[in-house]
């Protein structure tokens, strides 16, 4: 077999490989849930303590619930967890702020040795 042979050979493809397919029926499943907790609240806003409960969605959007004000508190939706802790948590490091997830893993930030 000549080298073109082998080259052709290695190039033939089921045709049904090459057409375009449609997008899967459902997005990717699966939630990971985590609390916020801030030491310290440099704004005077949210306070102390447990401050939000959050998610990350299987496409990694992060949906957080603030915990104040009282009695509903508030929503917002990232794009990431790290569009999330670019706004409210790696600019406020005297918060020293501890996130908590589910299965026991936990980021702290602005304990001298950030973890994420």
């Amino acid at each position: 077999m000549s080298e073109q042979d082998l080259v052709t050979a290695a190039l033939i493809v089921d045709d049904d490989d090459l057409k375009p397919k449609p997008p899967p029926r459902r997005a990717p499943q699966g939630i990971k849930s985590f609390t916020v907790c801030r030491q310290n609240d440099e704004s005077g806003v949210s306070g102390e303590g447990i401050v939000i409960e959050g998610v990350v969605l299987a496409t990694g959007h992060c949906i957080i619930h603030w915990l104040f004000p009282p009695p509903r508190g508030g929503i917002a939706i990232f794009d990431s967890l790290e569009d999330f802790l670019k706004v409210h948590v790696k600019p406020h490091p005297s918060n020293k702020t501890i996130i908590t997830f589910e299965d026991g893993e936990q980021l702290t930030f602005g304990t001298g040795v950030d973890t994420l």
